[in-house]
C-alpha cells in the first residue's frame, strides 16, 4: 500500500479495493448475475418509492436494509463489481442531495474519510452553513444517515478518546504527552477537561492532510496542541523526532491498512511510548451493517475486522509477556478497538 505510506497519495476508494485480495469474477459467472438481478430489483423499488413521493426517511431506511442483505450474503468478488452497478443508477442523484452522502462520493480533498467528512458524522457546527443550505430532501436524509451504526459508533469513539486522554492526564500528571496518528480535525480534543485545564505538556497531532493540519494549528491555537503535517511513512521511518508519549492512538486510519503495514505501524508506536505508555487502534468491525449504502453510494470503501483480525495484529507486533493487552467492542459493536499497555 504504498499510496497509504508515501504522503502525499491519499486513500481513494480504488486504491484500497486494489489491495484487496480478489479473485477472477468468471469464477462466479452465475453468482454475479443473480446477484445484478436483485440488485436491480433493490435499485428499482427505491426509484419508485421516490417517484412515490415517500418520506426521504423511508427510502433511504430500506435501501439500507436491502443492500446490506445483498452485501451480507454475496462473495466479496461479487460484491465489488456490483458496486459500480449501483453508482450508475439515476436514484444516486437523489441521495446526492444528502450532504454527508455528497460529500463522501465527490470527495473534495480527492480521497476518503477526510476529516470533513467525520465533521459530518459528529453533526460538528463547522459543518452547520452546509447542512441548512442543503435541500429539504437533502436535509432529511441526513437526519437518518448520520445516526446509521457507523455514525454513531464514530461518535462514541471521539468521545472515548477524550475519556483516554483524560484518565491518562490524571494518572501521569502536566508531563503528559499524547499523540494522535491521522488526527483529522482532533475534534476529541474539543471536549478534554486536560487540555481546557492546562494539564498537558504537549498534545501531537500527526496528519497528512494540509488543510487537516491548518485547521488544527488555528483552532487550538496557543494551547498544549501542536499540528504536525506527516503521514505514516513519518511515523515508520521516524521523520519528524517526536519524542516519547504517555498515550499515543490511532483511531481511523487502520480501516485503511493492511495487515502487514498495520503490524509495523504498532511496533513503531510501541517503541514510541513511555514505561507504563499506552497504544490504541480502532478498526470498524465486520457486520457492520451500513456497509453496503457506504461502498455504493457512499464511495466509501474500508477494510473491516474481526477481533481475530485485532489480536492477529497485536500478537504480530509485541511480545505478549511486556505487555498488557485487550480487544473490545465499542458500546454499538460496530467499531473494535485493542489497547496495548506497556509495562514499565
Amino acid at each position: 500500500m504504498q499510496t497509504v505510506l508515501d504522503g502525499k497519495s491519499l486513500i481513494t476508494a480504488a486504491m484500497l479495493a486494489g489491495t484487496l485480495p480478489r479473485g477472477k469474477l468468471e469464477h462466479h459467472g452465475e453468482a454475479f448475475e443473480t446477484a445484478r438481478a436483485e440488485l436491480a430489483l433493490i435499485l428499482h423499488a427505491t426509484q419508485q418509492q421516490i417517484e412515490q413521493d415517500k418520506t426521504p426517511a423511508e427510502i433511504v431506511g430500506r435501501l439500507l436494509s436491502f443492500l446490506n442483505g445483498l452485501h451480507s450474503k454475496v462473495h466479496p468478488d461479487v460484491w465489488h463489481a456490483l458496486i459500480p452497478v449501483a453508482q450508475n443508477h439515476p436514484i444516486l442523484k437523489y441521495f446526492l442531495e444528502d450532504p454527508l452522502t455528497h460529500w463522501s462520493f465527490t470527495k473534495p480533498r480527492g480521497y476518503s474519510g477526510d476529516a470533513q467528512l467525520l465533521d459530518y458524522i459528529y453533526c460538528d457546527p463547522h459543518v452547520a452553513e452546509s447542512v441548512a443550505n442543503a435541500s429539504e430532501i437533502g436535509k432529511a436524509l441526513y437526519s437518518h444517515t448520520q445516526n446509521v451504526p457507523s455514525c454513531v459508533a464514530a461518535r462514541e469513539r471521539r468521545d472515548l478518546l477524550t475519556r483516554y486522554v483524560d484518565e491518562i492526564a490524571v494518572k501521569n500528571g502536566p508531563q503528559t504527552e499524547i499523540l494522535a496518528i491521522a488526527a483529522g480535525h482532533l475534534r476529541e480534543a474539543n471536549r478534554s477537561v486536560a487540555l481546557t485545564e492546562g494539564r498537558l505538556k504537549r498534545w501531537v497531532a500527526l496528519d497528512q492532510d494540509p488543510q487537516s493540519v491548518g485547521l488544527i494549528a488555528r483552532d487550538f491555537q496557543g494551547t498544549a496542541v501542536e499540528a504536525i503535517d506527516g503521514s505514516v511513512r513519518t511515523v515508520l521511518t521516524r521523520g519528524h523526532k517526536l519524542g516519547k508519549f504517555d498515550f499515543i492512538y490511532a483511531s481511523g486510519l487502520y480501516d485503511y491498512l493492511a495487515h502487514n503495514v498495520a503490524v509495523k505501524l504498532t511496533k513503531t508506536c510501541l517503541q514510541m511510548l513511555k514505561p507504563n505508555g499506552t497504544f490504541l487502534f480502532a478498526n470498524y468491525a465486520e457486520g457492520t451493517p451500513d456497509a453496503g449504502y457506504r461502498e455504493t453510494f457512499m464511495d466509501w470503501v474500508l477494510l473491516l475486522r474481526s477481533e481475530v483480525d485485532m489480536w492477529n495484529i497485536v500478537n504480530a507486533s509485541v511480545d505478549r509477556n511486556t505487555v498488557e493487552a485487550r480487544v473490545f467492542f465499542g458500546e454499538n459493536r460496530n467499531v473494535l478497538y485493542a489497547v496495548i499497555e506497556k509495562r514499565g
